[in-house]
């Protein structure tokens, strides 16, 4: 009787959408109290989601903490103060930025703005998974172009994937998860020679880690009027991942139109009050770029001195190619309480991501990464 009554519950089940079917949900790295339950370790050592080691900045913390008193309001819905901070900060107006719960927001917003069924979306590959994964939600389809020799983006290759069903070209630079960048000629090539009715969208997150005099986070193109929008992030140098804030720079019309998609309280007033906050300590940002550099120069001798192939990175990871057991090596690394990045999900299933951590962290990994 109750095998017969799940049969017709089933049969009246409402449907999901079938384009869920073609959906890989984001799989984010593990937690390190989760390893610390699951291995049963004290000392965990996260180096697999990017994260700023240094932490948020203390003005940052300071600013949320006042915030906490008026938990009972909602949220300012158009982040005025943020919006005035950022657009101070960058050299934009403020009808040129929109302020979203995170980077990974934003990319949705564009997609619901933007894409119709059979719209085609082009991106390198590989690159970071959400690009693909707002794209199938609006049951458009995705084009990936690989990366050329060394995992660099070309123009020219972007360029030859684009039809009269182009929509949206997705770009990280630097890339994630390689590190590598778009030189800001290519760029601007890049923009110059598409047809009409194609909008660019930059994923400048790293931008701040970049060394290179060659590149452009995209803002100044954006102030040139292109149409190009430009994805900046709180969640890494300025250590609020915790917080989900980012906002995207883009020409008015643009910021217009994704406004009528956006809900109107999606950024919480402590992730407001911080952002601001940390986005006037140009100090803790320095601190955070220094000790990113050393770590990279600190992976990338140690990787001469072990024989390993790595990708230079202008992002606060580095590409390392382990080898066929990379996957078992990530395994290993775990048990002992090193949390990496492998590659099997961008494809690269011999690489594993490494992010940069405190000069502690970096140490303990390549001791362990020697006995390995």
């Amino acid at each position: 009787m109750r095998q017969e009554k799940a049969l017709q519950m089933n049969e009246r089940r409402v449907q999901p959408r079938d384009v869920l079917g073609r959906m890989t949900p984001y799989s984010p790295g593990k937690p390190i109290w989760e390893v610390q339950e699951e291995l049963g370790l004290e000392d965990v050592v996260k180096l697999a989601s990017n994260e700023n080691p240094l932490g948020p900045s203390p003005r940052a913390v300071e600013a949320a903490a006042a915030m906490l008193p008026e938990l009972h309001r909602y949220p300012d819905a158009g982040a005025v103060r943020l919006r005035q901070a950022i657009a101070l900060h960058k050299g934009l107006s403020e009808e040129e930025l929109i302020i979203t719960n995170g980077g990974d927001e934003l990319i949705t917003l564009i997609a619901e703005a933007y894409l119709d069924p059979g719209d085609e979306v082009i991106t390198p590959a590989p690159t970071f998974s959400e690009y693909a994964f707002g794209t199938l939600l609006m049951n458009a389809e995705v084009v990936r172009v690989p990366l050329g020799e060394g995992f660099r983006c070309s123009a020219d290759a972007l360029l030859a994937a684009v039809t009269g069903r182009t929509k949206l070209i997705w770009l990280c630079s630097p890339n994630n998860p390689t590190g590598t960048y778009l030189p800001a000629g290519e760029l601007r090539r890049l923009l110059d020679s598409l047809p009409q009715g194609v909008l660019v969208v930059y994923d400048a997150a790293y931008s701040h880690y970049v060394t290179a005099d060659d590149y452009t986070d995209g803002l100044e193109l954006v102030r040139e009027g292109y149409p190009l929008v430009v994805l900046q992030t709180f969640s890494k140098i300025y250590g609020l991942a915790g917080l989900r804030v980012g906002f995207g720079a883009a020409p008015r019309e643009v910021v217009r139109t994704l406004l009528q998609v956006k809900e109107p309280f999606n950024v919480n007033a402590l992730a407001q009050a911080a952002a601001a906050a940390a986005l006037a300590d140009q100090g803790h940002v320095e601190a955070a770029r220094e000790l990113n550099g050393q770590g990279r120069q600190k992976l990338y001798v140690a990787c001469r001195e072990l024989g390993l192939e790595c990708t230079e990175s202008m992002a606060n990871f580095v590409l390392v190619r382990l080898g066929p057991g990379a996957g078992q090596a990530c395994g290993r690394l775990l048990a002992q309480g090193i949390i990496l990045r492998y590659g099997g999900s961008w494809g690269l299933t011999e690489h594993v991501r490494i992010s940069i951590g405190t000069a502690e962290e970096m140490d303990r990994l390549i001791a362990a990464l020697r006995k390995l």
